[in-house]
């Protein structure tokens, strides 16, 4: 089931290169943009959004190297 599930999203992404960069870079604006709407946000002070577009942006262009 893993299996089939790893092979589905290697297809998907394979002709999508540059889909998981652009969700990264939305996750990075929206962070932008929460910092000023909700400036004491635990959320924000973290930078959770900041942190998470940049990890799927990364290996978005890593994934679509590889492919």
């Amino acid at each position: 089931m893993i299996s089939k599930f790893l092979d589905f999203i290697s297809e998907y992404l394979a002709h999508r290169k540059g889909l998981l960069p652009i969700i990264g870079l939305i996750l990075i604006i929206i962070n932008l943009i929460l910092q000023f709407i909700f400036p004491g946000s635990i959320l924000i002070t973290s930078n959770l959004f900041l942190h998470l577009g940049l990890i799927v942006a990364i290996f978005g262009l890593m994934l679509a190297w590889a492919l």
